[in-house]
């Protein structure tokens, strides 16, 4: 037992040491360009200025003329970003994102919002916002889901066709960004020239189901996905996107397809960057928890069921793999910390500590030490990650109810609709 836990412990030990060199590659939006974005006052700026005061019919015909014309390596400002919403039943979420899309410094060259047949005050809100003076804000109303379709996609889709700017910003309704979030953008957009940038906004959590697993999302990717060759490598299995945030060049999603290209996915936002990848497009997974934050679930139901539609079809509806995952997860996360209770139990009763106590103790902590260095770029608190074995249970049921929905043709509901 003794030399289990010793493994056990070597094993977390090297996964520390990635997360550290990992995160190395975990670099905020917009670093890589400080330079290539204009200060204040500099005459890019002042031409964005005058751009912005021109009519709008003649503004949205010159940023079709200007994405021919200019070379690549041109300066992005964030008036040449299009910021696309897609919001299904999203009253209680939309209005912040708005406020926050308005209090940017550097402003968008439009924010269009696609009501995807919402039976809620979604349409209402949006169209009161784009009344507001030079909001920027149109509303669209979604068309009726085709069949072949996930509602998502769609949305995106129609977006896109609506879009006139130079990049796209997609950007989900429960995210808020900072006001120096699409100068931030801008700055990466230049730097990159062209393809797909994602990040994780910070994540909001209330009740103790979404501090539990919500955080876990980012846990897997820094512990697992070595960053530097998702910005450096073509191969596909080197992929993180998420589809809260997702900033592409408008000619670089036309090459790969779109979300057309993807329509059947539940992991769209997965599949774009790796259809990005294949095409020999740049993409990178960005540092956003300073300039975005979201509330994605709100209550224990909407935390199950919404990683319950991504955690089986995530790792591609393998039975072997899911299996496989939950048993090396299960080992190095719950076995420690099952053999410290039984060892304390042990010492309690007899009076003498199990000779296998101390290598689960170590074992433990270096598994809360794995999760306090993920969550530390996460803004997630600290204490936290005393709880990784709750946290990673809850993951491993989930998980199997998702594989049990599969297999059981049940599907996946989210937001009133029923995806297989």
């Amino acid at each position: 037992m003794e030399a289990i836990f010793a493994l056990v412990a070597a094993a977390l030990l090297l996964q520390l040491v990635f997360i550290v060199w990992n995160t190395r590659y975990y670099r905020p939006l917009g670093d890589r360009g400080k330079r290539a974005f204009p200060a204040p006052g500099t005459a890019e700026r002042k031409a964005e200025a005058e751009k912005d005061s021109l009519p709008n019919a003649l503004h949205l015909s010159e940023s079709r003329d200007f994405n021919r014309s200019n070379p690549e390596n041109d300066i992005v400002l964030p008036s040449d970003i299009s910021v696309l919403i897609p919001a299904r039943n999203e009253e209680r979420n939309l209005p912040r994102c708005l406020e926050s899309l308005l209090a940017q410094r550097g402003r968008p060259r439009e924010i269009l919002v696609l009501d995807d047949r919402s039976d809620d005050d979604t349409a209402d809100i949006a169209r009161r916002f784009a009344r507001l003076p030079d909001s920027r804000i149109r509303l669209l109303d979604g068309r009726e889901l085709p069949e072949g379709w996930l509602g998502k996609s769609h949305a995106c889709a129609q977006l896109a066709a609506e879009a006139s700017g130079r990049w796209l910003l997609f950007l989900d309704a429960d995210v808020a960004l900072e006001p120096e979030a699409l100068e931030a953008a801008a700055r990466e957009a230049s730097a990159q020239r062209s393809g797909l940038v994602s990040g994780f906004p910070r994540q909001e959590t209330g009740t103790w189901m979404e501090k539990l697993v919500v955080p876990m999302m980012l846990f897997t990717i820094l512990c697992h996905l070595p960053l530097r060759l998702v910005s450096r490598s073509r191969d596909p299995r080197f992929a993180a996107a998420n589809g809260a945030f997702i900033l592409i060049a408008a000619d670089s999603y036309r090459r790969i397809g779109g979300h057309a290209a993807v329509r059947s996915s539940l992991l769209d936002d997965m599949e774009l960057i790796r259809l990005a990848k294949r095409g020999g497009e740049p993409a990178r997974l960005a540092r956003i928890d300073a300039l975005a934050s979201s509330r994605m679930y709100r209550g224990a139901a909407e935390v199950w069921t919404g990683y319950r539609k991504n955690l089986f079809p995530g790792l591609g509806r393998s039975l072997p793999l899911l299996l496989a995952v939950s048993a090396a997860y299960a080992a190095l996360y719950l076995l420690p910390a099952a053999g410290l209770l039984a060892g304390l139990a042990a010492w309690a009763a007899s009076g003498q500590p199990p000779a296998w106590l101390p290598a689960a103790a170590a074992a433990w902590a270096l598994g809360a030490l794995v999760k306090l260095a993920v969550d530390v770029r996460g803004a997630v608190s600290a204490a936290y990650c005393l709880l990784l074995p709750a946290s990673i249970a809850l993951v491993l049921l989930i998980g199997a109810d998702s594989a049990r929905c599969h297999y059981r043709k049940r599907g996946y509901e989210w937001k009133g609709r029923r995806y297989a």
